[in-house]
């Protein structure tokens, strides 16, 4: 039985690491399917991800996991080996828009989003049908100004039930608390329709717009304490001019933004991004 999986790697870079990380995998059985790797010459860490071919199952997982450690130690790794097979558990978080959802839940149909979705959270119940209509749980949790903690403990709650492993912004408007962001950190992924850093915040088209600008833009990022800061994992363009107005840059944007979310939640699920501080190594 043939079983896949993947090797991430974060350390500071030194000689041998790939020629330890590779006699390993070999002794192991194993045969290297795909292989990234990337050394940042600027703060001297070295990124690295393998996808690994064995003649095995998934139970294998531990005994590689606990083999690995002696070399990880050594080059004072961070690391993760990820069975391929398990399909990650994404709770998807929407509020009014559609487009962003529509989008994902048809390439989810499509299989080109290898994951579970068991459930739909909005603050909102204007998408609850379209839920329906894929057979996925729907819980509305609305976001009140006078008690917002009370809500999202509800939200948090609703999240560890699902045993998410990954949780998307899929153009929910609202602003997440700390605890949330740090319980997930790494794992809460949001598509914000700008070209961040710039307009970060509400209307950023309409910011855009009163600005001139001649580009805009959608950024597919994770999820930090600071509003629309965390690390990027995606963006995408698209040229306007002097004759579009702000419904236009809006119409525009859906179809960037939809693109974007969708790609970077793909690496996501293919353990292709690689976070280091503020920043993001994306084997795409």
């Amino acid at each position: 039985m043939s079983h896949l999986f993947r090797l991430v790697v974060s350390c500071p870079d030194r000689l041998g690491i790939v020629a330890q990380v590779s006699g390993f995998i070999a002794s192991q059985g194993g045969s290297i399917t795909e292989a990234n790797q990337h050394s940042d010459l600027a703060t001297g860490r070295f990124f690295m991800r393998y996808e690994i071919q064995m003649d095995t199952d998934a139970s294998r997982a531990e005994v590689l996991r606990q083999a690995f450690r002696p070399i990880a130690q050594r080059f004072e790794m961070d690391w993760a080996l990820h069975d391929a097979s398990r399909r990650k558990r994404v709770v998807l978080m929407v509020s009014k828009a559609s487009h962003c959802l529509v989008d994902l839940l048809y390439r989810w149909k499509a299989g080109e989003l290898d994951c579970e979705i068991p459930l739909i959270v909005s603050n909102h119940e204007d998408l609850k049908p379209l839920a329906d209509w894929h057979g996925i749980p729907f819980q509305h949790v609305p976001v009140r100004v006078d008690d917002k903690e009370t809500d999202f403990a509800e939200v948090e709650r609703l999240v560890d039930e699902a045993e998410a492993d990954c949780v998307v912004l899929a153009r929910y408007m609202q602003i997440l608390p700390p605890r949330l962001c740090e319980r997930y950190a790494g794992r809460i992924i949001n598509i914000h329709h700008s070209f961040l850093p710039s307009f970060a915040g509400a209307r950023p088209y309409h910011q855009a717009y009163e600005r001139g600008v001649k580009l805009i833009g959608a950024t597919c990022h994770y999820v930090t304490e600071e509003l629309d800061a965390g690390p990027i994992i995606e963006q995408d363009i698209h040229r306007v001019s002097h004759c579009h107005t702000p419904d236009d840059l809006v119409r525009f944007g859906r179809d960037v933004e939809k693109a974007v979310l969708a790609r970077g939640l793909r690496w996501h699920l293919q353990d292709r991004v690689l976070i280091h501080g503020n920043k993001t190594v994306v084997f795409a």
